[in-house]
C-alpha cells in the first residue's frame, strides 16, 4: 500500500536542494499514480490505494471516485519522460547527481501547478486534479483517453507538441470540454474547434503585434528588416505583407536578406550614422539574433542608440553581456513576470532559499494556468467554454483570449491569447514594458 500522492506530499518546500528535490519528486511520481497522479483539494485526510510501477498506466480507484463524484475534474498532461527515467521495477536509471534534462520543463510546469493547488486549497476550492505523463507509452495513453473514467474530465490542460495538441483538441471537442494548450504557440492544424485554447500566441499574432507596435511608435521613420533565408523567415515576411494590405497606416519598410556569415560592413550599408536607426529582426533564429545584435551594437552609440525589435525567441538571450552595450533591444513576449510583483517575489525567494535556484518560466506558467482556469471552472462549471475571455484570477500577467475566425470559411477555428508585452532593454536592464 502506498499513500496517495497529494500536493502536500510533493510540497515544493520539502527538500533542501533543487536537484535532490527534482529526483525525489520524479521518484514520487513514478511510485504513485503517474498517469495519473491525483491531487484532491479537500480538507479530508488523504486516501490510500494500491499502486503499480511507473511503466503501468493506472486509473483512479473506485474508492477515490466515490469520495469525489460531485467534484469537477481537471486533467494535466505534461512531459515527464518517466519511462526513460525509471526502469520496470521503479528504480531511477541515473546516479543521484544526474537529472534527465528532457524532464525538466514538464516537471517544472507540474511544480507550478502544485503551487496553484496549494493556493486553491487555502481558498476552499474543491476539485479533482490528475497529472498524466504525456510521454508515457502510446498504448497507455490510448487506453487512458478511451476510458470512461477519463470522459468525466471537465477541463484538460497540456504541455504538448503539435501531434499531441491536435489529438487532445479533437478529444476535447468530442467531450465538449475546453483543452488549454499552455505552451505550444501553434494551431496544430486545428480548425472549426472552439474547444481548443492557445495560451502562447502564434507567430502570426506576434507579427501583427510587432507591426502595430511599429505603427504606434515609429510610423514616420524608415525601418529596416534584416532577415536570413528560411521557411519561417518567409512566413514572417508574408504575415507582415498580408497585414499591411489591410491597415490604413503603412510603414516605410525595407527588407534586406543577409548571407549566413554577414559582417558589420554589410549592415553599415543600410544604416545612417547621423541618426538613430530602427531595425526589425525578421527571423526566429536566436543565433541570427545574437549575431545581428552584436554587430548593430558596434554601430551604435550611447548618445543615440540604435533600436532593434525582435521576436519572442529573444526571451532566452542574455542581453546583459557587454557585446550588446549601447543597443536598445525590444522584443515581444506573451509571458512577462514583473520581478517587483509581490507573488512573483515570494516564489523567487522561496526557490532561492530552499533550492538555491531560480524558478523557470515553466513554474510560473504552471501556477498561473491551473490557478486561473480552475477558478473559472469552479465559477462557471459546464459554461466554462463560453466564459474563457473572463480575466478574473490572473496572477502574474494577463490573458486576452479571443476567438480566431477562419477567413476562408468564416467559422470559429479556436481561441487564442492575443495579449503581448513588449520588453525594452538597454545594456541588459529592463527600461520599459509596454
Amino acid at each position: 500500500m502506498h499513500t496517495l500522492v497529494t500536493s502536500q506530499q510533493l510540497d515544493y518546500k520539502a527538500f533542501p536542494m533543487m536537484k535532490k528535490w527534482i529526483v525525489l519528486s520524479l521518484s514520487c511520481l513514478a511510485m504513485g499514480l503517474v498517469a495519473p497522479v491525483f491531487a484532491q483539494i479537500t480538507p479530508t485526510p488523504a486516501t490510500t490505494t494500491t499502486t503499480t510501477p511507473a511503466t503501468t498506466m493506472v486509473q483512479p480507484s473506485t474508492e477515490l471516485k466515490t469520495d469525489s463524484t460531485a467534484r469537477q475534474r481537471i486533467a494535466i498532461f505534461t512531459p515527464l519522460y518517466l519511462d526513460s527515467a525509471f526502469d520496470m521495477t521503479g528504480n531511477y536509471r541515473y546516479d543521484a547527481k544526474t537529472f534527465p534534462k528532457h524532464s525538466s520543463a514538464g516537471l517544472e510546469f507540474w511544480e507550478g501547478a502544485e503551487m496553484a493547488i496549494d493556493s486553491l486549497e487555502k481558498e476552499g476550492i474543491q476539485l479533482d486534479i490528475h497529472v498524466y505523463d504525456i510521454k508515457a507509452p502510446q498504448q497507455q495513453i490510448d487506453t487512458l483517453l478511451a476510458g470512461e473514467d477519463f470522459r468525466s474530465t471537465d477541463l484538460i490542460i497540456g504541455v504538448v507538441n503539435p501531434t499531441e495538441a491536435l489529438r487532445l483538441a479533437n478529444l476535447a471537442a468530442t467531450m465538449d470540454v475546453p483543452f488549454i494548450n499552455a505552451t505550444l504557440p501553434a494551431d496544430a492544424s486545428v480548425t472549426n474547434n472552439p474547444h481548443y485554447v492557445i495560451l502562447n500566441p502564434t507567430l502570426y499574432t506576434h507579427c501583427i503585434g510587432i507591426y502595430r507596435f511599429l505603427q504606434k511608435n515609429y510610423s514616420l521613420q524608415d525601418i529596416i528588416i534584416f532577415r536570413k533565408k528560411g521557411v519561417l523567415e518567409d512566413r514572417v515576411k508574408n504575415y507582415f505583407t498580408e497585414f499591411e494590405k489591410t491597415t490604413a497606416v503603412k510603414l516605410k519598410l525595407k527588407w534586406v536578406t543577409l548571407d549566413d556569415n554577414f559582417t558589420q560592413d554589410k549592415l553599415d550599408l543600410y544604416l545612417d550614422s547621423e541618426k538613430q536607426n530602427v531595425i526589425v529582426a525578421g527571423s526566429l533564429d536566436p543565433a541570427f539574433a545574437q549575431t545581428l545584435c552584436q554587430q548593430l551594437a558596434l554601430l551604435s552609440n550611447a548618445a543615440n542608440p540604435n533600436v532593434v525589435i525582435g521576436m519572442p525567441t529573444w526571451d532566452q538571450i542574455d542581453f546583459e553581456k557587454t557585446q550588446y552595450k549601447n543597443l536598445e533591444v525590444i522584443y515581444s513576449t506573451a509571458f512577462y513576470i514583473a520581478p517587483t510583483g509581490k507573488l512573483a517575489a515570494t516564489v523567487n525567494e522561496n526557490f532561492k532559499t530552499t533550492f538555491f535556484s531560480r524558478p523557470s518560466d515553466m513554474v510560473f506558467r504552471g501556477y498561473e494556468t491551473l490557478y486561473h482556469f480552475a477558478h473559472l471552472l469552479n465559477l462557471y462549471g459546464t459554461n466554462l467554454g463560453s466564459s474563457l475571455s473572463d480575466k478574473k484570477y490572473m496572477l502574474f500577467g494577463e490573458f486576452d483570449i479571443q476567438p480566431v475566425i477562419n477567413r476562408t470559411t468564416m467559422t470559429h477555428d479556436y481561441y487564442e491569447n492575443k495579449k503581448l508585452y513588449f520588453v525594452k532593454k538597454l545594456d541588459g536592464v529592463v527600461k520599459t514594458v509596454y
